[in-house]
This record gives structure tokens, sequence and C-alpha cells, in this order.
């Protein structure tokens, strides 16, 4: 049998080599979306995105004789590692492999020699590149397609990352609800909803049309100051929000997407974006030249909503905000046709928030895992 090999990508075909590998893997799996294959070449860096403005990442590939058999990205995230100088980490991510752990070890090392080689002694992942983007691997809830941004991979993936020595370091966990769960809601959530509005003066208003890039801005600007003191949260960069806020401009509904404000500052904001991946799906993560049409066309049958972020500035987080803009999406996910409701992620130690959407009724239906190797 022919020995594995890492190589380093450098070249054009193997560039090439590291995008296509999931499909050669993955095609036949009923609950595997394929990644969009414009966003994932910038997520790599083979083409600029400002996220790797503040960070360096190496691919790596895996060959067995000719074929490509495995990949992995060694980043080192410059920004986490000046805002955690106790926690000197490099990350990595977009791992694929057959089920052989002769082929995961290789590759688990060569990210592991390029990261030492930075002097940095930890690893840790997967980071698709980092937590504000794809992150963790799944390690319950293999039997659904992953909803709109969130990662997958196959069952045994977890033995792979264990089988090299990585440990857990956080789980983060996904719930969903459905709206017949909304009659058997603790009614103790509609007191805090109007006791919020009448103690507080607080206001809901949808993402307005006629400055949608500049309230997407403001989205992200609350997401980035109300998460200062959440494990690993590393700030997105003004650059990174530009991108994000162009990128999202055609994929956000902004009745479903909510902003809180007290006597008219925003404090708070609730985020939804409609479930795209069968649509992904249907047109293999292929946007051009006609996918992006398919992708959008009759966006009123999709009913599933996947709950991307509640976010609410820190000196107001005591104010029984974030249900108040739970209960605020209500009405207009009714009124969109929304079935089902994905929670997704939510940090394990995240008290508050689990128990919240547990009194509603949502129930926990996948697990991502995020795991560290130290050395």
């Amino acid at each position: 049998m022919p020995r594995i090999v890492v190589e380093p990508v450098l070249t054009k075909a193997q560039k090439k080599d590291f995008l296509n590998l999931p499909w050669s893997l993955h095609s036949g799996d009923p609950n595997w979306v394929p990644p969009l294959r414009s966003v994932q070449i910038e997520m790599v860096n083979y083409k600029h995105h400002p996220f790797y403005n503040d960070a360096e990442v190496q691919t790596f590939i895996a060959r067995q004789g000719r074929t490509v058999c495995g990949r992995i990205a060694a980043i080192d995230n410059f920004g986490h590692n000046r805002r955690y100088a106790d926690d000197q980490v490099g990350f990595v991510g977009f791992f694929e492999s057959i089920d052989d752990q002769q082929v995961a070890n290789p590759l688990f090392a060569a990210a592991q020699e390029w990261l030492a080689g930075r002097n940095l002694p930890c690893m840790r992942g997967p980071m698709n590149p980092s937590l504000n983007h794809e992150c963790g691997l799944l390690i319950e809830g293999f039997d659904s397609l992953p909803t709109f941004m969130m990662p997958y991979n196959p069952p045994y993936y977890p033995m792979l990352w264990e089988g090299f020595g990585f440990q857990k370091k956080h789980d983060l966990f996904t719930f969903e609800g459905d709206r017949e769960m909304l009659a058997e809601v603790d009614q103790k959530v509609f007191f805090v909803f109007e006791e919020v509005k009448r103690r507080f003066g607080c206001t809901i208003r949808p993402l307005n049309k006629n400055q949608f890039l500049e309230d997407v801005r403001v989205f992200l600007d609350i997401y980035n100051r109300s998460l200062v003191g959440t494990w690993g949260f590393v700030p997105m960069s003004d650059a990174e929000i530009d991108r994000t806020s162009r990128d999202l401009k055609h994929l956000i509904v902004p009745e479903l997407a909510l902003i809180a404000e007290v006597e008219g500052k925003p404090v708070g904001a609730v985020f939804g974006l409609l479930d795209y991946n069968p649509r992904i799906k249907a047109i293999d993560g292929r946007l051009f030249p006609f996918g992006f049409v398919r992708l959008l066309w009759n966006r009123r049958s999709i009913t599933k909503l996947r709950l991307v972020s509640t976010n609410v500035l820190p000196e107001y987080q005591a104010w029984g905000l974030g249900m108040f803009l739970h209960v605020s999406l209500v009405k207009p996910g009714i009124a969109w046709g929304v079935h089902d409701v994905e929670y997704s992620w939510v940090l394990e130690n995240n008290h508050l928030s689990r128990k919240t959407l547990e009194r509603g009724g949502a129930k926990r239906t996948k697990n991502h895992r995020i795991y560290d190797f130290t050395w």
C-alpha cells in the first residue's frame, strides 16, 4: 500500500485538490451539504479575506499514491493571541479525511509542526477559520441536514481527532423548536416581555430596507460589543464587518432581523437567517452562473429559520432583553410562515440561554465540540 505523504499547499493544482476533496469524500452522504465554492476559496485565503489581515494560514493535503485522501489548515490568529495572553494557541480547521487514523495523524502532525514553529504550544479546533465563522466538530446529531452556516462531518471524525490525542475544550449546543411549542411557552416569558416594554420603554424595529448596510453594521457592532466576556471571542475588525455586511445583503430577510432600542439607541439585536442549505445542496455549492438565482427564488417557501445570534449590550443584559427580542420575533416569524427554528450555537456554559430555551420548550438536537491538543 502506498505510504501517506503530506504536502503543504503551494501550487494552483494543490489548491484545487484541497478545495475539491469534500466532494469526493461526502457526495454520497444524504446529510452532507457542500460548501459554497466561492466562499470556501476566501475562507482558506486562496482569495484574500479580511480575516487574514490579522492572521496567517497554511493548508496541507495528504496523498496516498496519486489520490488525495485528507486535508487540514493550520491558522495563526494574531488577534486571539494578543487578546488572550494566557491562552496562546494555534488553530486547525477545514479538516477532511478518509476513515483512517494513518491519514489523520500525519495531517495533524503537519499542522502541529507549523504552529510549533511559531512558538504556539497548543492547537485548537476545528475553526473554519474562527469562532465568528463555522466551528466545532459534530459529535451528536448526525441524522439530519445541518442548517445554513453550520458545519457537518461524518460520525467517524471524532474518533480521528481523539485518536491523535485531542481532548475536549468546549461543547456548542444546538436547540430546535417549532411554532406549536409557542402555545406551551411559560407565561413568565410573556410577563418579562411586557415588563421590559413598560419599565424601560424598549421598542423593537426590523432592519430598515432603506439603510440596509448601515443596519447590518449596527447588528455586527452589537455582536462585537455584547460578546466581550464570551470564551474565546475575538471582535470582528471593521474590514470583516464590511465584508460580512456585503455578503449578507441578499440573504437577510429584514423583518426577521430585529433591533431593540432604548431612547433611540440600539442596545440589542436578534438575527434570523433562512435555512438555505437544502438549496445549496441542490445547486452543489455553485452560485454561478445561475445558482444564486435558484438560492433566492421564492424564499417564502423556506420555512426553517436559523436563529444565528441574540445579542444585548453588557449594560442592558440584566433587563431580560434577550427574551424580549425572542418574543418579538414570534409574530413576524409566523407571518413569514416559519415552522421550525434552530438556535445555534449555544456555548455549554451559557446557562442563562440554555435554561431560557429549555423553559420555552426547545429541544437539544446537536452537539459540536471544540478540541485542544497541547505539547
